[in-house]
């Protein structure tokens, strides 16, 4: 559970702002999503190695 402590003076509009980039820094919702179904480590790490390829590809020269 993520808790946001309100510092003195601070609206309650910075106060979400702040709580909605913590719970994406955190990866609630993607951790969820992965959880849904079984991925073979396999195919995981077979994703990752083409996602590194395209990023050389499309930075690298």
């Amino acid at each position: 559970m993520l808790i946001i402590n309100l510092k003195e003076g601070e609206s309650i509009d910075r106060a979400l702002k702040r709580y909605k980039n913590k719970h994406r820094r955190v990866g609630v919702i993607k951790q969820l999503r992965n959880r849904k179904h079984f991925t073979k480590p396999s195919v995981t790490r077979r994703a990752e190695v083409l996602k590194a390829k395209y990023i050389q590809e499309k930075y690298g020269e």
